[in-house]
C-alpha cells in the first residue's frame, strides 16, 4: 500500500515549435477525488491531459497514474483510465446501446460481457428509454452524457474529463454534473479540466489553477476563496458620487474598488472592517449608500486575481498554496 495520490505530475514540460505548452507542471490528485483543473485559453490544461492519459508525450518530467510511468508503462495506464474530450465521440448512425456494445468488443469484453455492461450503464445514467434510438437523434446533452458513459465500459480507476459541457444548454450541463457525482461517490477519481468556474465551484474537492503552463494554485473551492478575503460592496444613491466614494473605501481598505454602474466593490481582509464604519466614513464625505454588503468572493474572483492581470502568479503571490 502505498499514500501516494493516485494521479501525479512532475516537472512537464511540452513545446510546439517554439511554443511551450507545459512549463514545468506539478500535480497531485488523491485517490476517490474530484480535481478541477481551472486556467485561461491556451493554460497548458489539455496538453497536460493528453500527456497523463498517454496521448501525448512530455519533452521532459514524470507522469504517474496508480504509481504506473505514464510514458514506460503505457499500455497499463490505459487500462487504469477513462478519458472523455469536449467533443462527443459517439457513433451517429448507431445507437446508444450499439455504440456502448461496440466500444465494449473494442475494449476486448467478450460480446456477452459487453452487452451486460452496455446494459447496467445505460440504466445507471438514465439512458434506458432512449437505449435503441440513433444516436443522429439525441441532444447534444444526451451524446455528451453517452461518450462519458463509454469512457466507463472498464471501469476506470481514473477519469479524465476535458471540458466535457462546452456548448451545452444549463439542462443538459446539469446532467452531466449528476453523472460526475455518481461516479465520484462511487471511488473514481476524476480530473476535470473546466473554464467553466461554476462547474468547479460545484463538483471539485479541490482545484489546480494552471497559468502558462504551470499550476500556480491550489486548494478546495473555500480555501481559495477565503485566500482573497471577503468583498465589500456599496450600492450608491447618486451614481455621481462614485469618484468621492471610491476614494473613501480606498483610504479604509487600501484597495482599489471596482466600479459597476453605480456599484462599487472592493476587496477586504477577513474582519478587518464593520459595516457601521464605512457607513460613517461615506456619510462623513457626503456619500449616501443605497446598499451595503460584505460577502465571500466568487470563484470567478479569485480566478481573476491569480490569472487575470497577464502575468504568471508567484508562489505565496495571494495567499493560495503556490505549488
Amino acid at each position: 500500500m502505498t499514500d501516494e495520490p493516485i494521479v501525479v505530475a512532475e516537472a512537464l514540460r511540452k513545446r510546439y515549435g517554439g511554443t511551450p505548452a507545459l512549463d514545468g507542471l506539478d500535480l497531485a490528485v488523491p485517490a476517490g477525488t474530484v480535481c478541477g483543473v481551472l486556467g485561461p485559453n491556451g493554460a497548458g490544461k489539455t496538453t497536460a491531459v493528453r500527456i497523463l492519459a498517454t496521448l501525448a508525450d512530455a519533452d521532459s518530467g514524470h507522469a504517474r497514474i496508480a504509481g504506473h510511468d505514464v510514458a514506460r508503462d503505457p499500455g497499463r495506464v490505459r487500462a487504469l483510465i477513462g478519458l472523455a474530450g469536449q467533443h462527443a465521440a459517439v457513433d451517429e448512425k448507431l445507437t446508444g446501446r450499439g455504440n456502448l456494445r461496440m466500444f465494449g468488443r473494442l475494449y476486448h469484453l467478450s460480446r456477452r460481457d459487453a452487452h451486460r455492461r452496455a446494459d447496467e450503464l445505460l440504466e445507471r445514467f438514465g439512458l434506458t428509454d432512449a437505449a435503441d434510438r440513433q444516436v443522429t437523434g439525441y441532444s447534444g446533452g444526451m451524446r455528451r452524457r453517452l461518450d462519458l458513459i463509454a469512457s466507463l465500459i472498464l471501469r476506470p480507476r481514473v477519469l479524465f474529463l476535458d471540458e466535457p459541457t462546452t456548448g451545452l444548454d444549463p439542462r443538459s450541463r446539469g446532467e452531466i454534473w449528476d453523472a460526475v457525482r455518481d461516479l465520484a461517490a462511487g471511488g473514481t477519481t476524476v480530473l476535470l479540466t473546466t473554464q467553466y468556474l461554476d462547474e468547479a465551484d460545484r463538483l471539485a474537492d479541490d482545484i489546480a489553477v494552471v497559468d502558462r503552463g504551470r499550476v500556480i494554485a491550489t486548494g478546495s473551492p473555500d480555501r481559495l476563496k477565503n485566500s482573497i478575503g471577503d468583498r465589500l460592496d456599496v450600492v450608491l444613491d447618486d451614481p455621481a458620487a462614485a469618484g468621492t466614494a471610491a476614494r473613501v473605501l480606498h483610504d479604509l481598505s487600501g484597495a482599489h474598488p471596482a466600479l459597476d454602474g453605480g456599484r462599487l466593490s472592493v476587496p477586504l481582509a477577513a474582519g478587518s472592517l464593520r459595516l457601521a464604519d464605512v457607513v460613517r466614513e461615506l456619510d462623513h464625505a457626503g456619500v449616501a449608500a443605497a446598499d451595503l454588503s460584505l460577502r465571500r468572493p466568487t470563484l470567478d474572483e479569485v480566478f481573476l486575481r491569480l490569472t487575470g492581470d497577464g502575468e504568471p502568479a508567484r508562489p505565496g503571490r495571494s495567499g493560495v498554496e503556490a505549488a
